[in-house]
């Protein structure tokens, strides 16, 4: 992997979680790997009052917590490079300015910020950041801007106005880890390096697609957000939309940031926009000692918001006209999965006498856990009197093909923008294309004129969500057994 060149990565929010689940375990197996350079440095930006020995203090427990096989030697080496802005605001210029000549000390111009906090501080991260100076170097700056980016289509192009007004959009990088993970970008290798693929990847071929996020955890103490967030925003607008561009496009000319994305694009605006009619919206209710969804903490015991959603999307253009795209996602389901299946058409003609109907072949891209591929196929069963067919499948694992650990999306992602490679992160006109894309919906459910189809704790969604697929003769594929 290439070494970043040289720089200060400023992380906004330092003391929060996601810089101890994430962030730092991948800046550590970034020194460990030497592609964080070793003279870049890592400054913590908060609110928090403690000074750098403190915050380092907290990062090692972080890093002995979420790191694999945590090398005292190594944090040793990484931990000087690691300080701290006692800060009073995230958008104090005082602050900023303070953390400007904490940069110049260090010898600093190359400058990547991220904003590790809540969506609410970014606007004013950005007008610090430009009123400070900090948004212009001899060296080069780039902004790293933490999901969601806004609440909706209108607050997303009000924070892209913002954003655009004090830097360009090279140097701006919307994140999304799920377009880090392995199976998502080895989706983009087997369709464009194997010939046996993107010939039949189309509506000829494919009768229908499934997207499916499956989590049995619960909200997990973000009640609040979650009120005024719901699965649509957490996750639809972002990850599964992103999935389903990535299966969706066209091939480009060539694999750079633009060409990937402008492809993308292309997607976002041939897809029809979600209505009521094309969505069940669920909520998770208690089920023995699983709570429901209303009796989490900083939930309203009367709320209608929806922790699970199962939609049904279109893209109407020449290569998908007519192939409906399934994509769900929910909280305190049966199990974890994150996937996409690839249904394909039926033979036009089967000439065994079938004792049973015979099922499509299916195409597996797994995320999590257990990444890999699989292709399920029918094949003859040995022996008996009659043409019996039984499925069977090829099966691809990363970590026994590779026999190596796969990077976590994070540490990708990290490394892209100090590298300057913004191909895995999003544009502006992505971003509120995919708002486009969902905003229809938000607006109906929003105006709390309908109830959620509720669902037990620990099943498999509501029952409503079979009755989308039903309806076209389709059932969900289920995740756990691969069949």
């Amino acid at each position: 992997m290439e070494q970043a060149p040289r720089c200060a990565f400023v992380i906004y929010g330092m003391t929060g979680d996601l810089s101890a689940r994430k962030l730092m375990p991948a800046l550590y197996e970034q020194h460990l790997k030497k592609t964080l350079n070793p003279e870049s440095v890592i400054v913590g930006y908060a609110r928090s009052d403690m000074s750098s020995e403190a915050l380092r203090g907290k990062m090692k427990d972080a890093l002995k917590e979420y790191v694999d096989d945590f090398d005292e030697k190594v944090w040793d080496e990484l931990a000087p490079r690691i300080s701290y802005i006692d800060a009073t605001a995230y958008d104090s210029v005082k602050d900023h300015k303070k953390l400007k000549k904490h940069l110049e000390s260090l010898d600093q111009e190359n400058r990547v910020f991220y904003t590790a906090t809540p969506p609410a501080s970014y606007e004013g991260i950005v007008q610090a950041l430009a009123d400070s100076g900090l948004n212009t170097s001899d060296g080069f700056v780039r902004l790293v801007i933490e999901k969601p980016f806004g609440n909706d289509l209108e607050s997303a192009k009000a924070l892209n106005d913002h954003v655009l007004k004090y830097f360009e959009e090279d140097q701006i990088y919307r994140i999304d880890h799920y377009l880090a993970k392995e199976t998502a970008q080895n989706l983009s290798a087997l369709r464009f390096a194997n010939t046996i693929f993107e010939p039949i990847w189309s509506n000829r071929y494919i009768d229908h697609v499934q997207v499916t996020m499956m989590e049995p955890i619960g909200v997990e103490g973000r009640g609040s957000f979650y009120e005024a967030a719901g699965v649509i925003r957490d996750v639809f607008q972002n990850h599964l939309l992103q999935l389903l561009a990535l299966v969706a496009m066209e091939p480009p000319a060539r694999w750079d940031a633009r060409s990937v994305r402008d492809e993308k694009v292309k997607v976002f605006n041939a897809m029809a926009c979600l209505e009521p009619k094309d969505a069940v919206m669920g909520q998770y209710t208690n089920n023995g000692n699983m709570a429901a969804y209303r009796n989490e903490d900083g939930v309203d015991p009367e709320s209608n918001q929806a922790t699970y959603a199962a939609v049904e999307l279109h893209v109407h253009n020449w290569r998908w006209e007519g192939v409906p795209f399934y994509v769900r996602s929910g909280k305190r389901l049966e199990s974890k999965a994150s996937e996409i299946v690839l249904h394909f058409k039926k033979p036009p003609h089967i000439p065994f006498q079938l004792e049973s109907p015979l099922r499509s072949d299916r195409l597996v891209l797994r995320l999590v856990p257990d990444e890999g591929i699989s292709l399920r196929f029918n094949a003859k069963e040995p022996g008996g009197q009659t043409f019996g067919l039984e499925r069977v499948g090829m099966k691809f694992f990363y970590d026994k093909e590779f026999n190596r650990p796969n990077p976590d999306a994070y540490e990708t992602l990290l490394l892209d923008a100090m590298t300057g490679d913004p191909t895995l992160f999003m544009r502006a006109d992505e971003v509120e294309a995919q708002w486009r894309v969902v905003q229809p919906l938000l607006e109906y459910w929003d105006s709390g004129t309908r109830k959620p189809a509720f669902y037990k704790a620990g099943s498999s969604g509501p029952e409503e969500a079979n009755l989308l697929l039903a309806s076209n003769g389709y059932i969900w594929h289920a995740p756990d057994n691969g069949k």
